[in-house]
This record gives C-alpha cells, sequence and structure tokens, in this order.
C-alpha cells in the first residue's frame, strides 16, 4: 500500500453502490417514466401490466420464477428483443432463452418469465427489468426482490401434561407461516411407538403468509413414548421441512372425575341385601351415565340389581340403591362405570366391607374399560346364598353387643314415656294417698 493511501474497504463500496441504485430504481418507480428521449418513441407505447413471482419470497440460494408481463398501448406493433433483469440479488439462469425478436402487436400483451435464484443475506432490494425495442430505444421497470431465510414455525399449543394408559386425548399442532409469502402443500404426518394417532397424516394446500392454523390429532397411548409431527412444505417448487417432538408419559389423567363413596347404608332383607349410599364426584370433569352395581363374589339381583344415576358433574352428589346377595360381606365390590366427554369409559372398584363395624373401607382402583361395558340386569356371576338373619342394620352402629348402644337414648325415652303414662292413670290414687298422709 503505497505511503499515505487509506484503506479501501470494499463492503462500504458495495453499500454504497446498492443505495445509489436503489434510489435510482425509485425514482424510476415514483415517476413511472421509461428511460429514453422526450421525443415519442415506441419505447413509450409499452406498460407493464403485471409482475409475479413465485414464490412470493425467496430462500436464499433457492430458484424461483419472476414474471413480467408487457403491454402495448400504441397503434402499430413493436418488436421487442434482449429482456432482462438487473439485479445484486438475483442470478439468472438461462439468460440467452430470449435472444429472438418478439413482436407484440397493438393492444396485446407479452410475458417475459426468469429462472433466479436468490443472493443472501436477507433483505429486500429492488432490481431492474429492462427490454430493448427494434428502434434501439430501452424500456425498464423496478421490480421489488425479498429474500428471507424464515422457516415455517411449529409448536404444540394444547396438549395433557400425562396421558392415561389407553384413554383418548386431543393434542393441537399449530404451524405458523411468518414469512412475506404464502407456503404451499403443508404434509403433517404424526408418528409414535405403541401409541394409536387418528389421523396419521393431515394435509394443508396453503397457508398465507403473517397467518396460522392450528391441526388436531387424537392420541390413545398404550406406553410412554415420544410422538413425532413431520412437517413438509413448499416455497415455490422447493421442498422443506421441520419436525416437533412430544414426550407422551403415562400417568393417572388429572382432569377426571373422581367418585367418593360415603353415607353407606346395609338393609337385610328376606333373601338379599339393600345397599344405598352417596357418591359425591370431587373431580374436574363430570362423570356422564354413571351407573352402579356390585361385582363378584356378590352378585346384583332384585329390583336394583343396576342403578342409574347419570350425569354426574363436578362437585355434585347423587343417592344410589343397590340389591344383592352373598355369602361374604366383608368384601364386597362396590361398580362405578362412567364416560367422559369425549366417549371414553371408566370404571371405579371400590371394596366395601359389609361384615364388620368399620362400615365401608379398602381402596379404589381406577382403569379403563375395554370398549362399552355396560352391565346387564344380572350383575356379575360370584357366589350367591341366603343373607343371614332378618332385619335392618347401620353400618357404622357396628353388631352384637356393641351395636345397641345407639338404642340406649331410645330405650331412656320409652322408659319416661311409660313412667309418665303410669304416674297419669294413678294420679288420683296417689292424690289420695298424699291427703291420708
Amino acid at each position: 500500500m503505497p505511503f499515505g493511501s487509506l484503506p479501501v474497504n470494499k463492503g462500504e463500496i458495495m453499500k454504497k453502490k446498492s443505495a445509489i441504485i436503489s434510489i435510482v430504481l425509485m425514482l424510476l418507480m415514483v415517476f413511472s417514466i421509461p428511460i429514453a428521449s422526450a421525443a415519442t418513441t415506441t419505447s413509450s407505447m409499452l406498460y407493464v401490466s403485471s409482475v409475479t413471482m413465485d414464490p412470493a419470497v425467496l430462500y436464499p440460494y433457492e430458484q424461483g420464477t419472476v414474471s413480467v408481463t408487457l403491454g402495448n398501448s400504441g397503434n402499430q406493433s413493436v418488436g421487442l428483443s434482449n429482456p432482462n433483469l438487473i439485479s445484486d440479488t438475483l442470478t439468472i439462469d438461462k439468460k440467452d432463452s430470449w435472444n429472438t425478436m418478439s413482436y407484440i402487436a397493438s393492444g396485446s400483451t407479452i410475458t417475459y418469465s426468469f429462472i433466479v435464484s436468490a443472493n443472501p443475506p436477507d433483505s429486500s432490494h429492488f432490481s431492474l427489468f429492462s427490454v430493448e425495442t427494434k428502434d434501439g430505444d430501452i424500456f425498464h421497470y423496478p421490480i421489488l426482490i425479498t429474500v428471507d431465510s424464515t422457516d415455517l414455525m411449529a409448536s404444540i399449543s394444547d396438549a395433557p401434561s400425562v396421558y392415561p394408559l389407553a384413554i383418548e386425548k386431543t393434542v393441537n399442532l399449530s404451524i405458523v407461516n411468518p414469512r412475506d409469502g404464502i407456503i404451499d402443500n403443508i404434509f403433517v404426518t404424526a408418528s409414535g411407538s405403541g401409541i394409536k394417532i387418528s389421523p396419521s397424516e393431515k394435509y394443508v394446500s396453503s397457508l398465507d403468509a403473517q397467518s396460522s392454523v392450528v391441526v388436531p390429532f387424537t392420541v390413545t397411548p398404550g406406553q410412554s413414548t415420544n410422538l413425532t409431527f413431520h412437517i413438509s412444505y413448499q416455497s415455490g417448487d422447493v421442498d422443506h421441512s421441520t419436525d416437533v417432538i412430544l414426550p407422551i408419559n403415562i400417568g393417572n389423567d388429572k382432569t377426571a372425575a373422581v367418585p367418593v363413596v360415603n353415607n353407606v347404608a346395609l338393609t337385610t332383607k328376606s333373601s338379599y341385601y339393600d345397599l344405598t349410599g352417596d357418591i359425591t364426584n370431587t373431580g374436574i370433569t363430570a362423570a356422564k351415565g354413571l351407573t352402579v352395581t356390585v361385582g363378584s363374589p356378590a352378585e346384583a339381583t332384585g329390583t336394583y340389581a343396576e342403578y342409574a344415576i347419570g350425569s354426574l358433574a363436578s362437585d355434585d352428589s347423587g343417592s344410589f340403591e343397590v340389591t344383592f346377595s352373598s355369602s361374604d360381606l366383608s368384601s364386597v365390590p362396590l361398580l362405578m362405570l362412567w364416560k367422559d366427554s369425549e366417549g371414553n369409559d371408566y370404571r371405579v372398584t371400590k371394596m366395601l366391607n359389609l361384615g364388620s363395624a368399620s362400615g365401608s373401607g379398602g381402596n379404589s382402583t381406577a382403569l379403563k374399560t375395554s370398549g362399552s361395558t355396560g352391565m346387564g340386569s344380572g350383575g356379575p356371576q360370584g357366589m350367591g346364598g341366603a343373607p343371614p338373619g332378618m332385619g335392618s342394620t347401620s353400618l357404622f352402629s357396628g353388631s352384637g353387643i356393641s351395636g345397641i348402644s345407639s338404642f340406649y337414648p331410645v330405650i331412656a325415652a320409652g322408659v319416661l314415656v311409660v313412667v309418665g303414662i303410669v304416674l297419669y292413670t294413678k294420679r288420683k290414687w296417689l292424690t289420695a294417698k298424699f291427703k291420708k298422709q
């Protein structure tokens, strides 16, 4: 480098060059005049009727098509040749495809299409379309070219935190087009090991610029796994793709109905037992079509072999009455069956100890029934047998001698009533007795 000279910044020179070109092209577009002599020429009869780009926004290094349609507003034909697209942003492929002279008649149009490749970086620049007339005039028109490397965005917008085993749940996939151009032919393919997905594929024909779409899927897991959504799409004729992975973790349904049994009472009839009680839904969602019966070894029988409570909303309660026979009251399975809002079948079994003073007890276990498992009026088959003894027994007062304690207030009241009656009937005799004394 010669002494005293300054280093040349090539980047600054390129920026100044692009800025000058853009300013010149903007002036051309504002004044909408062709660059030609002031006198009337053949180029003054030309006008641009349309400019189309496919795709509207180009990816860096990818091909697209720029089409310019010219019209002839004059009263004579115009010969045209050497159409060109001058741009620092684009590289034109097959530049020599329009070398021959073409004529555009009065009132007619002609379209020039250029296959181009976009150069990085992301930007919006004006390119200059030019065409030469037979008379030697040149017609110019500025065209805005946008290059953007931003991809389509996809994410899970709604999904459960855990998934009950073999229970159908809904997963929503959101697809967003942040680009300034349309995206076409969007295919979503869902896959995962040990999981049932419906639908397995979804097609979206197009997605406008700066817009989004929600694609719902139903998921029925058979195990903990990863659910993969493969999204492929096109920008122009070029394929692109992205993946979204959703972990599927098996666990208890946090929103399911939770039936709790209380106020249970057992009454002994001639040949069967009558069981009554209340069920409260302490869960978040409703239990629809709730029915109650007993399971083996008990056998549902009589008038209320199966009792239908109906829909039980969250925090609501309902009463039931079930008649059955059993030879063992120490372990009576109380079955509660219902559906959720999506039609999935649920089944809860609560073991009741009806033969002890402790009343109802045991643990509850939630299961999903396979298919629709509404039980018939006969109920589950089990061991039958005539119940011992007669009468009515409260489950919470005990049995035998310890159960008599609950009747002490009644007995005392009865004694007081009898004493009162005796005193009332003998009042004259007692009065006379006291007077003699």
